[in-house]
């Protein structure tokens, strides 16, 4: 063991010395080193040069005043004057970072980004109502603070008896003629003399000859929008709009969400910017249309169960048809306008004589269990009526219709959800064009009023706008007999013409002047002008 343990010690101490051998060989860092080759010549040559740039920068410092001078007279001119260095530093490096910004085109790339927002809404047309001035009341002081004793309030009676409670909003106007007064005019104001004159203007002349495909698809192109084609007509939410017949002036109406029915002369100055706004119901307007062989009428209806005839020459809105509610939809049944079918939302039709004295309906028929979207007359043989059902489209004959269980001359299948709309094409009725809420809008051939009419084609198209925007229907052009519009989800907004074969002919877009969704579109009977709906009470013209 003694052995072994003298061993290790040896080896313990030979270690040892190697360890402080090395050390003497292994350099130390230079800054810990005393620098033992640096010798007194360079040593005192280093401290020459320090010495001589010392000397250098103070004859600078004191040699010249010239540029101190220039220094301070550029702090004086750009306002600087009395800044330490850190503030004339940081000033310098705000310069720097705009110039850098600058060089890569930062500033213009920010207003570019600005100019492709979206765009203001049009604020021509009605104005925004004048809210009534606030009354200011005294401030509150408390009682005790004032060293005064509380007032001892007394509670009212409890009620009794049935309670009663008052509508929000009335249910319906009253019976019979109502005055037009203007709701955007002072009252007492009279209507404008121009107005009736337009009304009055024959309108009798229609195109009949189509164009063709290219000619037609031409004139779609030449038919722009600008802001004074955007206007403001009705406050809420517009459910149907039309075009007066007349060619030489464009003039509209709107209905919307609470009965208001806005008529808009395009470059008019009455009212506001050629916009007047009446109330002749109090619940959606569901459809409107001038009278064909009398151009001073406008028909409307409304959820409210009123049917009235705005008559401009008279200044009055005569009462035509009315129930206690759920009117939905209507069409002429004859060329001079005055027997009409009427539909409601309990799936019931009624066939309406406005030559019959009184407000009431000739006949009525039960045709849907479930509800009733929209009628359409043939344009040629009147008698035939399609009518959109739940789930199909039927093709009635008024001369053989029963008051419940009526037979349909043809029937329309195909369709998995409700229908929207469906309408005669408007020269031959030879088409019937229908949207459906399983996103398809289909065209049928009726030219042999079959039992089933055959499917033409079927067109993909998004239909859900939701709950707070109108249904999106396709209608015919009157001045086309194969070509449809329809408003678009797509965005950028558009409105969008198609051929019956599905093929797609035009879209109307504008990114500065329509930026929202038109779901109800009309073509002008006889010009060259598409108007278009949306949600906020404005339309939108495109016209050549």
């Amino acid at each position: 063991m003694s052995t072994t343990r003298a061993k290790r010690k040896a080896v313990v101490k030979v270690s040892m010395d190697s360890v402080r051998r090395s050390s003497r060989t292994v350099q130390a860092p230079e800054c810990l080193q005393d620098s033992p080759d640096l010798t007194t010549a360079d040593t005192a040559n280093k401290k020459r040069k320090t010495k001589g740039r010392n000397d250098e920068n103070i004859q600078n410092k004191t040699q010249d005043p010239k540029e101190e001078e220039e220094k301070s007279s550029e702090r004086l001119s750009s306002g600087h004057e009395g800044l330490s260095v850190y503030e004339l530093e940081r000033l310098e490096n705000i310069r720097q970072n705009q110039a850098f910004l600058s060089s890569i085109h930062l500033f213009q790339a920010t207003k570019e980004l600005k100019q492709l927002s979206r765009p203001k809404a049009s604020q021509r047309g009605l104005m925004r109502s004048n809210t009534a001035a606030k009354e200011v009341l005294p401030p509150r002081k408390s009682l005790r603070l004032q060293n005064k004793d509380a007032e001892i309030l007394t509670l009212p009676p409890e009620p009794r008896g049935p309670l009663i409670y008052e509508e929000s909003r009335q249910l319906k106007k009253p019976a019979g003629p109502l005055p037009m007064d203007p709701l955007n005019m002072e009252e007492g104001s009279k209507l404008p003399s121009q107005l009736l004159k337009i009304c009055s203007e024959n309108s009798t002349k229609e195109r009949e000859v189509d164009l063709d495909l290219k000619n037609y698809g031409s004139t779609l192109k030449q038919m722009k929008i600008t802001e004074e084609r955007v206007a403001k007509v009705v406050k809420d939410r517009i459910f149907s709009a039309a075009f007066h017949p007349c060619s030489s002036s464009l003039l509209m109406a709107a209905g919307d969400k609470w009965g208001k029915v806005g008529l808009w002369k395009l470059g008019a100055d009455w009212g506001d910017d050629g916009v007047l706004v009446f109330a002749p119901h109090t619940r959606p307007v569901g459809c409107m249309a001038f009278s064909r062989a009398h151009a001073t009428q406008l028909l409307s209806l409304s959820y409210d169960g009123s049917f009235r005839c705005m008559d401009i020459e008279k200044g009055v809105f005569d009462d035509v048809y009315d129930i206690k509610n759920g009117l939905k939809t209507f069409d002429f049944m004859s060329h001079d306008c005055l027997t009409l079918v009427v539909g409601n939302w309990y799936g019931d039709v009624a066939i309406i004589d406005r030559r019959t004295p009184g407000n009431s309906h000739e006949s009525v028929h039960s045709l849907d269990r479930k509800s009733l979207r929209c009628v359409s007359v043939h344009p040629v043989q009147k008698h035939y009526f399609a009518v959109a059902e739940s789930k199909i489209v039927s093709i009635y004959d008024s001369r053989c219709l029963k008051q419940t269980k009526c037979q349909a001359v043809s029937q329309l299948h195909g369709h998995s959800l409700s229908i929207s709309s469906a309408y005669f094409s408007p020269h031959t009725g030879n088409r019937v064009l229908t949207s459906c809420m399983d996103n398809h809008i289909r065209i049928y051939d009726t030219s042999a009023m079959a039992t089933q009419s055959p499917l033409l084609t079927k067109i993909g198209h998004d239909m859900h706008t939701g709950r707070w925007l109108s249904k999106l229907s396709a209608v015919w052009d009157p001045k086309q007999e194969e070509c449809f519009v329809v408003g678009s989800m797509l965005r950028p907004r558009r409105v969008q013409v198609f051929h019956e074969s599905g093929r797609l002919q035009h879209s109307f877009s504008d990114n500065d002047n329509l930026t929202t969704v038109l779901s109800v579109t009309a073509f002008h009977p006889t010009r060259n002008a598409l108007l278009g709906a949306n949600s906020s009470g404005r339309l939108h013209v495109f016209s050549d």
